[in-house]
This record gives C-alpha cells, sequence and structure tokens, in this order.
C-alpha cells in the first residue's frame, strides 16, 4: 500500500520475551501466537466480533464530572484506567483559584481515574500540561503501573506534541514540565500525538497527524524507551472516512483497532438515537495498511449521548476488545464498557 512500511529487523523477529515470533509464509508475515494464528472471518473486525458485545464496566462515574476520554486495563483485566480533561471550576492544592474547563482542555491538564470492573472508585491522580487523552496504555511493571499518555501540550490545541511515559501514584498531581517526565518525540513534522501499549507483545502505538493525513507507527517498547525511534510498522490510516472523529484506538497481534464516531444528537441533528448512532470500529492490518474489517457498534443504542469515547485491548483473561462510551446524567459524565470477544482465541 502507497505510504506503508514496513521496516523488519533481527529485534523485530522475536518480540519483548512474550514467545511471539515473526515468520515469512510466501512472502507475508505472520504472527505465531496462541491468540492469533488463524484468519479473521467476514463476521470480524480484525479478530473481534463487535456484533457480540457485552456489558462489562456499567456506566460509572469518574474522578470529576467531565466526560471520559479513553481507557485502558491493568495487567490482570480486572483494573480500569480512564483519564478525563479536568472539570470546570476545580481547583489542586497548590493553584489559587479554581480553573475554568476551557483553560482546563487547551493547557492539557488530565485526571487519570481507577475503577473496578463494579465500577468502584479505586484511585486517581492529576496530569497538568500533558493533553487531551485520545488514547492512552497501562503498562505493569513489577509493583508500579505505568501510564503512556500524550505530553507536552500544545496550547494553542489543547492536544500533546510528544509521548510519555509514567508512574500511577494515587492522589499525586504531576506536571508535563516537571523533570521527571521525559518527552518522546519519535515523529518531527507530526502533531496530535496519542499512544497506545500492547502489554502482550511489548510494542508502543503511536497514532498521528501529517497534514492532513492520519497516521500510526508502531516500535518496539524497549527501542521506544532509549530513543530509537525507528518503527517496526508505519501504517496510513486508510479506514478512516471524511467527516469522521478518531476517538481511539488500540494494538493486538497484527492489529491496530480504531474507534470513530460522535454523540447523539437529537431527533433533528445529524446523529439522532433512532439511526443507533454513528460509532464504528475498523481494524487496520500493520503489515500492509489495509482495511482488516470496519463494523457499526450497535450495543446499548438505550444509553444517553451515547458518544464513543475510548478503545482497549483487555488481554486477560482472554482477549477482549472493548468499547467505551461517555454516559450523560445529570450530576457526572460516566463511562461505559463493552467487551467484543475474539472467537475461537484464547490467552
Amino acid at each position: 500500500m502507497t505510504g506503508t512500511r514496513n521496516h523488519i529487523s533481527r529485534r523485530a523477529v522475536l518480540l519483548a520475551g512474550g514467545g511471539t515470533a515473526i515468520v515469512a509464509t510466501g512472502g507475508v508475515l505472520t504472527w505465531v501466537s496462541g491468540r492469533e494464528n488463524r484468519v479473521p472471518t467476514p463476521a470480524t473486525v480484525g479478530l473481534f466480533a463487535v456484533d457480540d458485545a457485552v456489558a462489562l464496566l456499567p456506566p460509572s462515574p469518574l474522578r470529576t464530572v467531565s466526560g471520559p476520554q479513553s481507557f485502558a486495563f491493568d495487567a490482570a483485566g480486572d483494573r480500569v484506567y480512564a483519564v478525563q480533561v479536568m472539570a470546570d471550576g476545580l481547583r489542586l492544592p497548590d493553584e489559587e483559584e479554581p480553573v475554568s474547563g476551557h483553560d482546563r482542555k487547551m493547557a492539557g491538564d488530565m485526571c487519570v481515574s481507577v475503577l473496578s470492573l463494579s465500577g468502584r472508585a479505586a484511585g486517581h491522580m492529576y496530569l497538568r500540561g500533558f493533553g487531551h487523552g485520545v488514547s492512552m496504555g497501562v503498562e505493569s511493571s513489577g509493583e508500579d503501573v505505568l501510564l503512556w499518555v500524550e505530553s507536552d501540550v500544545d496550547e494553542g490545541t489543547g492536544y500533546g506534541r510528544a509521548v510519555a511515559r509514567v508512574p500511577f501514584r494515587d492522589g499525586a498531581v504531576l506536571d508535563s514540565s516537571s523533570s521527571a517526565v521525559r518527552h518522546h518525540r519519535p515523529l518531527p513534522g507530526s502533531r496530535q500525538l496519542h499512544p497506545a501499549f500492547d502489554p502482550v507483545d511489548g510494542r508502543v502505538l503511536v497514532s498521528h497527524w501529517i497534514g492532513e493525513a492520519h497516521h500510526y507507527a508502531v516500535y518496539r517498547t524497549d527501542d521506544f524507551l532509549d530513543g530509537r525511534y525507528e518503527p517496526l510498522h508505519t501504517v496510513v490510516d486508510g479506514a478512516l472516512r471524511d467527516g469522521e472523529w478518531v476517538q481511539g484506538c488500540a494494538l493486538h497481534g497484527n492489529h491496530i483497532y480504531q474507534l470513530t464516531g460522535k454523540g447523539y444528537t437529537d431527533e433533528a441533528g445529524a446523529n439522532p438515537p433512532s439511526g443507533g448512532g454513528d460509532t464504528y470500529v475498523s481494524a487496520l492490518d500493520v503489515r500492509t495498511g489495509e482495511v482488516a474489517g470496519r463494523r457499526k457498534v450497535t450495543v446499548a443504542p438505550e444509553l444517553e449521548y451515547r458518544e464513543p469515547e475510548g478503545i482497549a485491548v483487555r488481554a486477560a483473561p482472554e482477549p477482549q476488545l472493548c468499547v467505551g462510551f461517555s454516559v450523560k446524567t445529570p450530576e457526572h459524565r460516566r463511562l461505559a464498557v463493552y467487551a467484543c470477544p475474539a472467537p475461537g482465541v484464547t490467552a
């Protein structure tokens, strides 16, 4: 595919000690692992059955009242880490006065909430000056949980210009300008960088824009952290359609998964509830850039507002592709998550 480049080195043959290998078969590179060694069927997007989505997290409030932007899971799959732009009127302990929601958005001030799968609050953290949170990742390292987030906000847009990996610390406030934050800039000339993390195969996915085109780049985590920004794969987004909003991305095996769509309007608007929404999940093959499925998400049409906000792979106890929605209530925006199974694939 034009604009798609695969870089395969000896490093790429065995990734992150997980026993996953890439082999050449008839000129096509194929992942060999327990969870992705078969050809996707027409009913799936990548490897996941979007039509079979089931509720995983009930509509649950986050730390502040604003809407969720994205989420990811811990290694055990029983904790949800979600990011949101800080709410209007919030004042942190070292701030002289409350800050407006508009100023928070443009300053890239985000809140990270931790939830159990029942929706119980299990921690929070504030990240100031990082970005909008269109996608994120969670990495486990010993006793630590590490967050992959956009960083170094462009205050003209509210989106990040770099990628950072920071430790989660319950109750902490971390500034993007802190010397403790290392900003990775793997793609000079790009804008709106949003990371995701693949905990199974130890890879980092970076969504970004170059000019008017949306792109993805995939890196081996150790290389990325060491500043060796030579991607395993680069992909031009051929799934995004005119007028669609990218609402998150995830990486699993051979596929990048992308979420698009907007919240419900009223019946006179462009996206009324009676139409079932305009949320779609697409898959892109990291080896070729080809679209490996696109499907409308029809689960939970009754949700109030139902704006798609975040997509993530829950690797344990079995692979599931999870889609999040922002739900309106009188007092909070809430996050609801639905899980799509991978038929015939086990962890």
